[in-house]
């Protein structure tokens, strides 16, 4: 053991000593960019394991198998933009829990039974099997309350929607964040930050930081698409008073936020920044909750000042 223990030394200084001494192919500047490239190429992929790493563990409930199950179908059946969902792809992803045609009844004990557990996701196929079937997603299908959506960033359109539904997913673990309530009536309302620019093209002030209102849809800005086909979802209160006021709250922080003026940053100041604030403010996390390094790698931004 001590002979074969000494060898394996002796071939490791070895192999330092050659890597050490190696000449490099290169000379010059073409040297040093190649250099650079190779450390920007190692801290990518540095970057994507632990990250995958984070994706597979973190957040994923008491039943981590079964929930990387229901990621993969949705994504898989996750319908590209502009084409229609499978009329299969709600039995495959959800008939075994609901059935295939469920009652607006049913889905909304199935979210109620998710939500009391923690995270959960709502996919696009969920998504637009309740607006085909219901017309609108409500509190008919959603339990009423003021939730936190998550969903990976990226384009939702060809050609880069594909690195958007999988890599982006799993090895890119920022996510980009959002509010949702849901009246015990009435449609479901989303409060969405981003650049102007997002919103409407033509504004003047493409690069500032803004917000904007709309009912929960296939048109609003952070409604499940083809390209960030699996939300996570967050019940923060279900506290009528606190659901009935929030629409008004929420109207009051994005006249704030206009008014600010504030630049978008890729980092900060950005949506994940304006709900990480919304939720301090509303008592629903603390300063040091929002703060924390998970959270804010898993959403760049919001635990930045507030504007």
């Amino acid at each position: 053991m001590g002979r074969r223990a000494d060898r394996l030394r002796a071939k490791g200084r070895d192999a330092l000593e050659h890597v050490r001494h190696a000449r490099h192919p290169l000379r010059g500047w073409k040297k040093w960019l190649l250099i650079s490239f190779q450390a920007v190429a190692g801290l990518v992929v540095l970057f994507a394991a632990v990250n995958l790493t984070l994706s597979l563990t973190a957040f994923r409930g008491d039943d981590p198998v079964d929930r990387m199950v229901d990621e993969v179908r949705g994504l898989w059946f996750s319908a590209a933009e502009g084409e229609p969902v499978s009329s299969e792809a709600f039995d495959i992803v959800h008939g075994e829990d609901l059935g295939a045609s469920p009652a607006a009844a049913d889905i909304r004990a199935h979210f109620e039974a998710e939500a009391a557990r923690g995270v959960f996701l709502l996919d696009h196929v969920m998504a637009d099997y309740i607006v085909r079937s219901f017309g609108r997603v409500d509190g008919r299908t959603l339990p009423a309350g003021v939730y936190v959506g998550a969903h990976a960033l990226g384009p939702d359109g060809p050609p880069l929607v594909a690195v958007t539904k999988w890599p982006a997913h799993y090895l890119m673990f920022p996510r980009h964040a959002y509010i949702l309530v849901v009246p015990e009536s009435g449609p479901a309302i989303v409060f969405s930050a981003s650049q102007n620019a997002k919103f409407d093209p033509d504004l003047p002030a493409g690069d500032r930081l803004g917000a904007r209102i709309a009912t929960y849809d296939p048109l609003a800005y952070d409604f499940p698409g083809s390209g960030q086909a699996l939300h996570e979802l967050t019940l923060i209160t279900d506290d009528p008073d606190r659901v009935a006021a929030a629409p008004a709250t929420l109207a009051e922080a994005r006249a704030d936020l206009d008014a600010s003026g504030l630049r978008y940053g890729l980092l900060a100041p950005n949506s994940n920044t304006v709900v990480g604030c919304l939720l301090e403010a509303s008592g629903a996390i603390s300063r040091e909750q929002r703060r924390r390094i998970l959270l804010a790698i898993r959403a760049p931004g919001i635990g930045a000042n507030c504007w």
